[in-house]
């Protein structure tokens, strides 16, 4: 019993520190790394169709869009969105973009 309350705590206290970072984080335009993650991004799905040079045009094409507009996201969908796009490890702005897009179209977090 012991082993599952400590588990359950530790659990919590992880989720309350991942969620204030990504609070933190959603206050300014976040900065991901374009060349990288396509990299990771186009070796993982070679044969699906996509080159490298086209998914850093989607991406900075994403970000340039996004960037201006940032301010305009509610703080609860920069958070949600910026935690989703970032669970592989590969954060995309194309994914951002769409995530704040369809979250705000939606109005989950009125």
């Amino acid at each position: 019993m012991r082993i599952v309350a400590s588990t359950v705590l530790l659990a919590g206290v992880l989720d309350v520190t991942l969620g204030a970072g990504a609070a933190r984080a959603a206050d300014t335009f976040p900065k991901f790394d374009i060349q990288h993650n396509c990299k990771l991004e186009t070796s993982e799905t070679s044969g699906v169709g996509e080159t490298m040079e086209s998914c850093v045009g989607d991406e900075t094409r994403a970000r340039d869009e996004l960037k201006p507009k940032w301010d305009g996201f509610k703080k609860a969908d920069q958070t949600t969105c910026l935690r989703e796009t970032s669970l592989d490890g590969t954060p995309s702005y194309v994914e951002l973009q769409i995530c704040l897009e369809m979250t705000r179209d939606s109005g989950i977090n009125d």
